[in-house]
């Protein structure tokens, strides 16, 4: 398979748990990181439910280990940890010239902000805020010297970043590549979704007909992916493949899909082109599923579309760590991956009642079953749809 994108190696940090097999365990246990916030300060400290990371940034730079340049923001300590234990797991040593591409949302507002009233000109402070920074940052911190950028598409910008790297490698232009995404919850997030009326009070609840918004979450996800030449020069365990990636965008309105899903359905559509795989070949679908009346009612429509009669069994771990933006596609590319390795489709919580149209059901306890592809849905503002899809290391063969 001399196109083949092999997943080798998967790092994370969110609020159920500071690496992936605390994010396992804590799917596994249907326990949820949904709290009151408690590491900003202001009016909506005690009336907002987050998913948040527990620690200080002090005690991430403890968890790191490793010197950590003066101001650096959160998001870029939540996705060194991450990115990290992806290179660990790897077996790569030193990230030398090996690429780093990034997907953030806010990246280093959380550094702008608290700054923001004394920065008399600092460059270093003003910089920090750019997104293009926090990769850079990301890759200086782990020994890097080579290619950082960042790609800022919302909520789907981790799922842009994932295809990214994948473009790299099938062009040829390296054989290995660290991907992912990262962001921090600051006061401008919290503001903003606040302005536009998309925070619940109380624990979201994807796609029941109740649902009245979406808590925020932060955290970060990281994977690496290899070429088979990669793996023909150092063979390693393969922990699944990237199969198909696809972005579409329906151009409807600044913060909402189309009333008929168009940009999710040809994301969907395209992944599967690229894949080379029917729509029934697809066993589970990690769904973007943010708690909104719009998102959900339009994705629950595109899946619909793709699927018909036969809609696989889906759900939103949204539920479990918060929508954490930019993040959210390299957190549940993760997700997906240990759907497939443990055969298991992932509980939706809180779900009790269906949407009027169209009435489909997300799984409502975890769900054993033969989970050889997973679909895994991120749409973002502006109507950015990405979907990528991944396969199982023997389904290839």
């Amino acid at each position: 398979m001399n196109n083949a994108i092999a997943v080798t190696g998967m790092g994370m940090i969110t609020a159920i748990g500071d690496d992936v097999a605390q994010n396992y365990h804590s799917l596994l246990r249907k326990q949820h990181g949904i709290k009151p916030l408690q590491h900003i300060a202001g009016k909506h400290q005690a009336c907002t439910l987050v998913g948040e990371v527990p620690w200080t940034n002090q005690e991430l730079v403890e968890k790191l280990g490793i010197t950590v340049p003066k101001y650096s923001s959160r998001t870029s300590l939540l996705a060194a940890i991450a990115a990290k234990e992806a290179l660990t797991q790897a077996a790569i040593t030193d990230l030398g010239n090996i690429p780093v591409i990034m997907g953030t949302s806010v990246a280093g507002m959380d550094i702008f902000e608290q700054y923001f009233p004394h920065l008399n000109g600092d460059r270093t402070l003003i910089q920090r805020r750019d997104v293009g920074d926090s990769a850079s940052v990301l890759s200086k911190l782990l020994g890097g010297n080579g290619f950082a950028t960042a790609i800022s598409t919302a909520c789907s910008s981790a799922a842009n970043a994932i295809s990214f790297g994948a473009r790299l490698l099938l062009s040829g232009r390296t054989e290995r590549v660290l991907v992912g995404g990262s962001d921090a919850l600051s006061r401008f997030t919290i503001n903003g979704f606040d302005s536009l009326m998309l925070l619940s009070d109380k624990p979201n609840r994807p796609f029941d007909r109740n649902r009245n918004g979406l808590n925020l979450g932060e955290g970060a996800g990281f994977l690496v992916l290899e070429s088979a030449k990669a793996l023909e020069k150092i063979p390693k365990p393969i922990l699944g493949y990237l199969t198909g990636f696809a972005n579409a965008n329906d151009a409807f309105h600044q913060t909402a899909t189309s009333d008929s899903g168009e940009g999710a359905y040809l994301a969907m559509k395209e992944a599967l082109t690229i894949s080379r795989l029917a729509p029934d070949a697809i066993d589970y679908i990690n769904a973007h599923g943010t708690a909104t009346e719009n998102n959900d009612r339009t994705e629950a429509m595109a899946i619909q579309r793709i699927f018909g009669d036969n809609v696989p069994s889906f759900s939103s771990t949204k539920a479990y760590t918060g929508h954490t933006l930019g993040a959210s596609a390299g957190i549940e590319a993760i997700y997906a991956l240990l759907a497939i390795q443990h055969q298991l489709a992932f509980a939706n919580l809180r779900f009790e009642t269906a949407m009027e149209q169209p009435a489909l059901q997300p799984v409502t306890d975890h769900r054993s079953s033969s989970i050889k592809h997973v679909l895994s849905n991120s749409f973002g503002f502006g109507g950015n749809c990405s979907t990528l899809i991944f396969s199982d290391a023997e389904s290839l063969y």
